[in-house]
Order: C-alpha cells, then structure tokens, then sequence
C-alpha cells in the first residue's frame, strides 16, 4: 500500500512538473504547496540557518518555475530531481556566505547560557507562491513561446540554456544522437525567435 501511494505521489508531482512546464500557475502553486515543506527540510539539513534556507527555497521555486521544461521523467523521479536543485543551492548558499563577512548577530545569550535567534521571533516576509510568479513575470513571453515549441525541442533548449550544458551533455542526458540534437536546438532556437518577434509586434 505505501509503495502505491508513493508511486501516485510520483506520478502527481511529473503531472505538475509538466503543467508548470506549460506556464500553468495553478499546477505551480500546487506544486509549491505539496513539496515546499519537503524541500525545506532538505535545504536544512545543509543550511542551518532558517533565514538563509528560506531564502534558498525562494530561489529554489524561481528555478523550478524556469527550467521545468527540462525535467524528463523517464530519467528520473520527480522527487529525485526536485531534491537535487534544493541540494544545488543550498551549497551555493553555503558557498556564498562563507564568501560573506558576518558582522552582525541576531543571536541573543541569556543568563542562563540560552541562545535566542531573534530573526526566528519575526514574521517571515519570504515571498509566497504567487509572489514568485510576479518575479518570473519578466519570463512569461519566454515561457509561453517555449510552450509552443514540441517537448523535444523545449528539453534541449532547457538543457542547454537554462542548466548550461554543452549539446553533447545534452545528447547524453536524452539518450539521443548528437546531430539529433542540434537539429532540435536549432529549430527550437528558430521557433522562439520568431514567436518572440511576433509577441513583440503585438505588444507594440
């Protein structure tokens, strides 16, 4: 019974994951609503600092919302693929505070050698699911020609442009011939400069 609730827990999250890929806010925010917790707890477990992981679960969702297109569920669990982009930041975060001089404690000792966070006794003003959107708003046109391209062409160029990998990194993670691949960049790249224009048009 666990094993099936897993697997339809699974099979939810791709569903979500691949409305978000479409630009579906609705899909988004119930993605964010299911896993938010989850991927705290993991960020967490790397960050110690609640403040910082919830700024790190900020950009975590900015990223999911953005590169979406390029989870392939055939290559991996959902919860898998999430958990390694809440593991990513969350060591860049690391990485950028040790880069950073702390000047300033929050930390407050009391006499009885008790240490109080006073940053945990604020409300927390870390933006919500819809304020997330408002941030990738500036993406929305992006989003919505990558919509229009084929689910071949939106995995390449979200490989490639979103988590930078070369087109033989690509072909290797689609399990696809190199030339294949480029095919799919380039015609994928054709297609987004022409909606793009005619979005631009429009809007004039």
């Amino acid at each position: 019974m666990a094993d099936h609730d897993l697997s339809a827990r699974q099979h939810l999250l791709a569903d979500l994951l691949s409305r978000t890929a479409l630009g579906e806010r609705v899909a988004f925010d119930t993605l964010y609503r299911s896993t938010s917790a989850h991927l705290l707890g993991v960020i967490l477990r790397i960050q110690s600092d609640r403040a910082q992981a919830e700024d790190v679960l900020q950009e975590v969702y900015v990223n999911i919302w953005r590169s979406a297109q390029s989870f392939n569920p055939a290559l991996s669990q959902p919860t898998t693929w999430l958990n390694s982009i809440a593991r990513n930041r969350a060591i860049d975060s690391l990485r950028r505070r040790q880069t950073s001089p702390q000047t300033v404690s929050s930390v407050i000792t009391h006499a009885d050698d008790e240490e109080t966070d006073m940053l945990n006794a604020l409300p927390s003003d870390a933006p919500g699911p819809l304020d997330l959107l408002e941030q990738a708003s500036e993406a929305m046109a992006l989003q919505d020609c990558m919509a229009q391209l084929n689910k071949d062409q939106r995995q390449s160029l979200a490989l490639a442009y979103y988590q930078g990998l070369s087109h033989s990194e690509v072909a290797e993670q689609l399990r696809q011939p190199l030339g294949t691949v480029k095919s799919w960049v380039r015609r994928g790249l054709q297609g987004l400069k022409n909606c793009l224009e005619r979005a631009s048009l429009a809007l004039s």
